[in-house]
């Protein structure tokens, strides 16, 4: 009977076993049975199941996790390597982009190798091969005898090299004794890999050195090593090497010989094996050595500069790497395929990895483009690389690899995805800047961050009427994401549905609270974009109502641990913060948050108690309270929510009087304590605001009136005397230098509310004029002069042109990194100390100025006593700066922006055309115009008007000027109104806190020039797309005789206010007096004062400035004007001297050749109708020859037209002149090169010889 295999048999007794039971013959006790398929019948035919299962849904509930059964087996030695440990739980970024990993081959046996190219399998061998197999395992047992060394290379034995080789000794008493003379050599290191003569010397050596080392050891520390190589090892390979030993006695070395084997195995060589490959081994006879490259060691980066430019890297935290700088490898900066040599990532290298399968590579390249974005935002890479990066990155389409990724099921690419479109969209310095100036006159307007490049008109709607045209809604869906993204990044982050994923991973995903906090980010950045973006953030499902729920909650539980800082279910500062954004965007909006989502009730749960009994963290709880007093007062200043000022009265009066007083900087709290009593005197700035205009309401806007607020002034009049003592205190102050800082930060504040109090305490029924100038000299007497005769405010006001942006241009010059698709306010440089800083003069300057001007509005005796305290010389006489005052209201008038068109009305109506502000009118200035234009003259020229007549007749008819510009700007009467509504402070006819599009200023700055462009819009142009009308509209002539005469009265007395207008876009303007209509030119006072206005834009010290050749404001080119006025001369002209002047003036020699060749091209009739002389001209003759001409066709029409007779001296003197220079000297020139052509030269000097006599006294022979 065959006795069943035990553990301690080899495999030698196993195979004899085997080789007797097949030799027997009896059958086996085990028959392989193929199992049938289930899911077929018996016959063969498909078998349907009818599965039992249940009517409901299973839970989604997760099972717990099932538990390993081999963690258990897992054990840890106390002698284990630190390093391979390190390894096997290495999580640093090094091992998540180079990790590799291999199947894992540890615990598997490998067998030696043989000459069989395919492995064996299980099944039964024929007698042939059995008999093979016997035969190699019998040569297998006469080489593995004692005595026998092996060859020293071939496919059995591997030649490691000594760094990889492990030699192992067992103690002298149980090894040294057994081994006979010829294992005296080295049995672990060949040589082989060596090279040279020297290797087996080396190898002996080696040998040696080892050998000394083990004699040197005792026993004990023998025994140890033996231990810990025993533990190394696998226990099964250990126990089948032990088997072996135990069951042939024969072979006392074999324990050894497999031991060494094994450990030859497990040794990795760290270069190529030094083994030759043998033919007889599978797929080894083709070498790939390419595919080792990546192994290979990286170059040193080079180290000297070079001027060409190399592609940027950036390191994990977005820092640029300078190409030359040598980094480490572990930190995971050379992973990547180009210039490998090269630490960091670039963008391209950066978009790759973020598209990988693996999670922890797309978090990673997300996470370092967020890095990359908020360095180069900051202007960090300014200096160092050429272009921008938000464009680089936007033109890649970052914006969809970010959309795309917000998509991603895992949560951590998801965050830094988050986290990236942050940093893209979010400018921090310009929500810093618009946060600190909330508390600023009128702190609350803000312009929408729309993009002011307007888009390309679309070719199919060329020659269309109007009402076939399509809209911008239907032209705007047409688009795909990509256009709409292009032209402005917001909308198009809109137009992918945005928004819908933010409210998933706010409701569903609720994520860590700094991603929380970006998406709050976001939602503002978007609230700001426009009110129509606004009301998409309202109009989406659930986004709002998940935010009020989970971050504006009017009940919340204390967190368990006091470190935690959780935002679900508890106020967040930044959700509010999102609510008066959206509040600002429109009454309806405001109405909507304050009625619909609960925002009236969450004012009130948030204010009612102090900040520390909020149960929230210190700084965390003064940010939720002061945005919450933010809110609540954009919502005052539609005069909204002003019903919970009665019912918050109390807590309102408790924390006015609880001011915080001014103390040390060095309180971390200090600085929200200041913004949190900053947002309260706001909110009770607007409220006086509403309180005091129930019975001023303008009828003109013809709206419906609103109901009357729920406050009226007797609830406000009691804020008066808290605001002035708390005023008064602040003032002590500002002598101590450790509180002036903060003391300064709420004195406008202050003065703001009192500003706000006297401006409507005039329009109230109660109103008593008696006690209230006394009152007035009282405030000034105590409170303002002390103000402005202390040191802190006159060191403030000498920081005005430091800090200024009219001062400092640069200062609010745009990044480099701003990009048209993504505006922003360019704030980042304001807040260090600038416009915006905590130094900043504009707040008390401004709130002192505001004040100011209320109090002598009321009471005008205050005028002398207050300019006492100026700082710069006085005089009671306004006409000694008048000139000064006209000059800056015409310099401010094309600065004011969208949202100031009240401001431009007061100007224009009360300083601009004020005759008492140009006292040249009146102290002799016409005559000392006059004598300065004065010119010695052989005859006298009936075109050359004098200038004192014409100044004095303007300088009458200032106030019809004055008439006739505001009638020019009646379009935009609306824009006034609304504007005198908010700078009044008539908070129920505000609509909204958002201003209009910053596209320009609220005037142009070519406005003098209004009435005449609007009369050449509404005549039409030739070939403009209009009818040229030969009649013009009543009182046309007067509007532009008004027109020019204020452009005369500028271009005398004011020429700094014109000097923002290029002289070329003058020159353009003046031109629409010949194209507007065919006679307009020849009316009288028309003509005088061009021919006055054209002399000052000539005279020789203008025009060098004068330069056609760049297009002016408006117009495409001056070519397409120039064709224009030829056609215009050609038809209606009648040789209008005046007329024929500015045909001529672009015809200067260092113009472009273009015009000349048009006049003398395409226009040669004119030459017989333009006589103007060269006195007329007033231009030296030498700008049009010199220097000689150079264009050969020009040079051919020249020869042609007085070939011809088209040109003749009698006709046109001063062409005929210029084209008579420019042959004589293009004939007799020295240098003419080869190209000329001969019989040109020959005809020419034929033609001058028969007309020598006719222009000799005319120009001089050479």
């Amino acid at each position: 009977m065959i006795k069943r295999p035990k553990p301690t048999d080899s495999e030698a007794d196993i195979l004899r076993e085997q080789e007797k039971f097949l030799a027997s013959g009896s059958p086996s006790t085990v028959n392989v049975v193929r199992r049938p398929d289930k899911r077929a019948g018996q016959s063969g035919e498909t078998l349907h199941v009818s599965l039992d299962l249940p009517d409901d849904l299973p839970t989604l509930t997760p099972a717990p996790p099932k538990k390993s059964r081999l963690k258990g087996e897992r054990v840890r030695f106390e002698d284990e390597d630190p390093e391979e440990l390190l390894d096997r739980h290495d999580t640093h970024i090094s091992a998540v982009l180079s990790k590799i990993i291999v199947r894992d081959t540890h615990n598997c046996l490998l067998s030696r190798a043989t000459r069989r190219s395919v492995p064996t399998n299980g099944r039964k061998r024929s007698i042939f091969a059995r008999q093979t197999a016997a035969q190699m395992i019998t040569e297998e047992k006469t080489q593995c005898a004692p005595g026998w060394m092996g060859p020293t290379s071939g496919p059995g034995v591997l030649n490691l090299s000594p760094e990889c080789c492990v030699e192992v000794e067992a103690p002298p008493s149980r090894l040294d004794s057994k081994l006979p003379d010829a294992m005296a050599g080295p049995r672990l290191v060949s040589g082989q890999g060596l090279g040279g003569p020297g290797g087996t010397a080396e190898t002996l050596q080696i040998h040696q050195e080892n050998q000394a080392k083990i004699q040197a050891m005792s026993k004990d520390q023998i025994l140890e090593e033996q231990q810990r190589l025993l533990v190394q090892l696998d226990p099964r390979l250990v126990d089948f090497v032990r088997s072996r030993k135990a069951a042939g006695g024969s072979a006392p070395n074999t324990f050894q010989n497999v031991l060494i084997g094994v450990l030859k195995m497990h040794c990795s060589p760290e270069e190529d094996l030094p083994i030759k490959p043998q033919k007889d081994w599978v797929h080894m006879d083709k070498l790939e050595p390419e595919k080792l490259e990546w192994i290979r060691d990286l170059p040193a980066p080079r180290r000297k500069g070079t001027k060409m430019a190399m592609q940027a890297r950036f390191d994990f935290a977005g820092t640029l790497i300078p190409p030359t700088e040598d980094l480490p490898t572990h930190l995971g900066l050379h992973h990547h395929g180009d210039e490998p040599e090269l630490a960091g990532y670039s963008l391209q290298e950066l978009f790759l990895l973020s598209r990988s399968q693996l999670i922890q590579q797309r978090s990673l390249a997300l996470s370092t483009l967020a890095h990359v974005l908020t360095k180069a935002r900051a202007g960090e890479f300014a200096a160092a690389l050429k272009g921008s990066v938000v464009s680089t990155l936007l033109d890649a389409g970052l914006l969809f690899l970010l959309r795309f990724s917000l998509d991603d099921s895992v949560e951590g690419v998801m965050s830094a995805a988050v986290q990236a479109l942050r940093a893209l969209l979010v400018s921090p310095g310009d929500e810093e800047c618009l946060d600190a100036t909330l508390s600023w006159l009128h702190g609350l307007a803000s312009f929408p961050l729309l993009p002011t490049a307007e888009e390309e008109e679309d070719e199919e709607d060329e020659g269309l009427p109007e009402v076939m045209r399509e809209t911008a809604e239907e032209k705007e869906e047409k688009k795909t994401d990509h256009d709409v993204a292009r032209h402005d990044v917001v909308k198009g982050v809109l137009r992918m549905k945005l928004l819908p994923r933010l409210r998933y991973i706010l409701e569903v995903v609720r994520p860590s609270p700094k991603v929380v906090q970006d998406v709050l980010a976001v939602l503002i950045r978007v609230a700001r974009h426009s009110s129509s973006a606004a009301t998409q953030v309202l109009d989406c499902p659930r986004l709002m109502e998940t935010v009020m729920s989970e971050f504006v909650p009017c009940s919340w539980t204390v967190p368990a641990s006091p470190n935690a800082q959780p935002v679900y279910g508890v106020p967040v500062a930044d959700a509010v913060k999102l609510l008066r954004v959206l509040a600002s965007a429109g009454r309806h909006v405001c109405a909507r948050l304050l009625n619909s989502l609960g925002a009236r009730e969450c004012l009130s749960r948030l204010l009612a108690p102090e900040p520390a009994e909020l149960q929230l963290e210190p700084g965390e709880a003064l940010r939720v309270s002061t945005e919450a007093y933010w809110l609540w007062a954009v919502a005052a200043s539609y005069g909204q929510a002003c019903s919970l000022y009665v019912d918050l009265y109390p807590v309102l009066v408790k924390a006015l009087q609880s001011a915080p007083w001014p103390r040390s900087p060095s309180d971390p709290l200090l600085s929200l304590e200041l913004r949190r009593h900053q947002a309260l005197l706001t909110l009770l700035t607007h409220v006086t605001h509403t309180a005091g205009g129930a019975f001023s309401a303008p009828t003109s806007q013809g709206a419906e009136c609103p109901p009357p607020p729920p406050v009226t002034w007797g609830h406000v009049m009691g804020l008066q005397p808290a605001v002035l003592g708390l005023l008064k205190g602040c003032i002590r102050t500002l002598g101590d230098p450790v509180q002036r800082e903060s003391t300064l930060r709420l004195v406008p504040s202050y003065l703001l509310y009192l500003g706000a109090f006297y401006s409507q305490l005039s329009l109230q029924r109660s109103f008593s004029p008696v006690a209230c100038l006394q009152e007035l000299e009282k405030l000034t007497a105590e409170v303002l002069l002390p103000l402005l005769s202390h040191e802190a405010v006159h060191s403030l006001i000498n920081n005005l042109q430091s800090c200024s942006a009219v001062c400092n241009p640069q200062s609010c010059s745009p990044s480099p990194e701003t990009v048209p698709s993504l505006p922003g306010l360019g704030c980042s440089q304001w807040i260090s100390g600038g416009l915006a800083g905590t130094s900043s003069p504009f707040p008390l300057v401004t709130s002192l100025c505001y004040l100011l001007d209320t109090l002598i509005s009321l009471h005008k005796g205050l005028v002398p006593v207050c300019t006492e305290c100026f700082q710069v010389p006085s005089d009671p006489e306004v006409a000694v700066h008048a000139t000064l005052f006209h000059h800056t209201s015409l310099v401010m008038l094309p600065w004011l922006l969208p949202g100031s068109e009240f401001l431009a009305h007061e100007l224009m109506s009360t300083m601009v055309f004020n005759k008492d502000f140009m006292p040249e009118g009146q102290s002799g200035g016409p005559e000392a115009a006059e004598l300065s234009e004065l010119q010695l003259q052989d005859r006298p020229s009936p075109s050359l008007q004098t200038l004192g007549p014409l100044l004095r007749e303007a300088c009458v008819q200032l106030p019809s000027i004055r008439g006739c510009y505001l009638f020019h700007l009646a379009h935009m009467e609306p824009a006034v109104l609304s504007s005198q509504d908010y700078h009044l402070g008539r908070t129920p006819w505000i609509n909204t806190q958002l201003l209009p599009g910053l596209t320009g200023p609220s005037l142009p700055s070519d406005w003098p020039f209004l009435p005449l462009v609007s009369l050449y819009e509404r005549a039409g142009a030739p070939d403009g797309g209009g009818q040229q009308v030969e009649s013009l509209p009543a009182g046309s002539v007067q509007s532009v005789t008004f027109c020019l005469q204020w452009l005369l009265l500028l271009e005398v007395w004011r020429e700094e206010a014109l000097r923002v207008v290029l002289p070329v876009a003058k020159l353009a303007r003046l031109a629409c007096v010949f194209l507007s209509s065919s006679d307009l030119f020849l009316e009288r006072p028309v003509q005088r004062l061009t021919w006055a206005l054209f002399r000052l834009l000539t005279r020789p010290s203008r025009l060098d400035a004068l330069d056609v050749n760049s297009p002016p404001p408006g117009l495409a080119s001056f070519d397409d004007l120039y064709s224009a006025l030829l056609g215009q001369f050609e038809a209606v002209s009648f040789g209008d001297h005046l007329f024929g002047c500015f045909v001529l003036l672009p015809l200067q020699r260092r113009y472009s050749a273009t015009m000349r060749l048009k006049l003398f091209g395409e226009h040669a009739g004119l030459l017989r109708s333009l006589g103007v002389t060269l006195e007329q001209l007033a231009i030296p003759i030498e700008r049009f020859t010199s220097p000689p001409e150079d264009s050969l066709p020009l040079l051919r029409l020249y020869f042609r037209t007085l070939v011809t007779g088209a040109l003749r001296q009698c006709w046109c003197p001063v062409l005929y002149v210029v084209a008579l220079s420019h042959l004589n000297t293009f004939i007799f020139s020295q240098d003419a090169g080869p190209q000329v052509p001969a019989g040109l030269c020959v005809w020419t000097m034929i033609v001058l010889a028969f007309m020598h006599a006719r222009w000799s006294s005319v120009f001089p022979p050479v």
